[in-house]
């Protein structure tokens, strides 16, 4: 069986752990030996490209075509319209993508179903070209995409247009779909299937030597994930007060990371936080073995990835109950 993954949410040279999670489930797929894959990773269109452009100037740095673990992804441009963008994403999307499968299936590339991840706009544009190609969808739903998107008029109407006209839908958490249902989605239609974490990688390791090599010492905090309002990192610094001589890690990246910092200045705890770009898994396996607990306080969740990687790892999660967090901490 051939099958077309289609989401903006995937890997590249120049955002490595961008979706990454998408990534890992295709690969575990395809591991089987039954199916064979290509990717379609549209990114927004930008024209110059460099650090100073933030975000959007690594979309610039992105091949239009590469190979990623034997796996061939195309990266077509698609344009994006300042304040009308949200509610015309899909058909923006679906527009600029249509060559790119043309183009594909000309190649000799004639698959059998679209594999779409994240309901707005991705699987909205991916229900689309399934009618144009007469091809079956199935949908995976993330979190935000079901959790926040349909509380705005337009991606609400569109999110259950695209949830009755694809053929199945692929839920991480029986929270996303319960909200799914709440939308209307008949309850059949939607399969829960939980992200994976992959426990040959992700595994206590001897946590005295690693502490030694990070040069960590006393209790340690760790909160990872997008440097942005929804996922609750300055509740983590705020606890932090109340933990004499604990320091806390934040890893990753975000438009929120200079108010996050300047929290933690202003409550005079600056000098025990400590901020870190998005790591590799490599490195990130060695951050959670030598965490004394991970602290999730996100406001909104699928099935969040990081507490999967650090109970793994065998390190103790402080969370909210946010999403599909509940369905693995009791």
């Amino acid at each position: 069986m051939r099958i077309l993954t289609f989401t903006n949410l995937y890997p590249s040279s120049v955002q490595p752990r961008h979706g990454i999670f998408v990534e890992q489930r295709l690969k575990r797929l395809l591991g089987g030996g039954q199916l064979e894959a290509r990717v379609i990773a549209p990114i927004p269109w930008f024209p110059l490209r460099g650090r100073m452009f933030g975000t959007w100037g690594e979309f610039a740095g992105i091949p239009t075509v590469e190979i990623r673990d034997g796996i061939e992804v195309r990266h077509p441009r698609y344009p994006v319209v300042p304040k009308v963008g949200m509610s015309i994403a899909p058909l923006l999307m679906a527009h600029a993508v249509r060559a790119s499968l043309k183009r594909l299936i000309e190649d000799g590339y004639d698959f059998d179903l679209i594999d779409a991840h994240y309901f707005y706009p991705d699987g909205v544009a991916a229900v689309m070209l399934g009618r144009w190609l007469q091809k079956p969808v199935v949908i995976s739903a993330r979190g935000t995409d079901i959790n926040v998107l349909p509380n705005y008029a337009v991606p609400r109407r569109w999110i259950r247009w695209a949830a009755t006209n694809c053929d199945a839908i692929i839920a991480v958490s029986r929270s996303l779909k319960e909200r799914l249902c709440e939308l209307g989605t008949p309850e059949d239609k939607v399969t829960v299937l939980r992200n994976g974490v992959d426990l040959e990688f992700f595994q206590p390791l001897n946590r005295r030597h690693i502490r030694e090599q990070l040069g960590v010492t006393g209790t340690l905090l760790l909160s990872v994930g997008n440097l942005i309002e929804q996922k609750g990192h300055d509740v983590a610094i705020r606890a932090l007060v109340d933990i004499p001589n604990a320091q806390l890690i934040i890893i990753g990246r975000g438009p929120n990371e200079r108010s996050i910092r300047e929290l933690a200045a202003s409550l005079g705890i600056g000098d025990r936080v400590r901020f870190l770009d998005n790591l590799p898994q490599a490195e990130l396996v060695r951050y959670y073995n030598a965490a004394d607990v991970l602290v999730l306080a996100s406001v909104s969740e699928g099935m969040p990835n990081v507490v999967l990687e650090a109970i793994a790892c065998g390190t103790p999660v402080v969370a909210t109950a946010a999403g599909g967090t509940a369905e693995v901490i009791s």
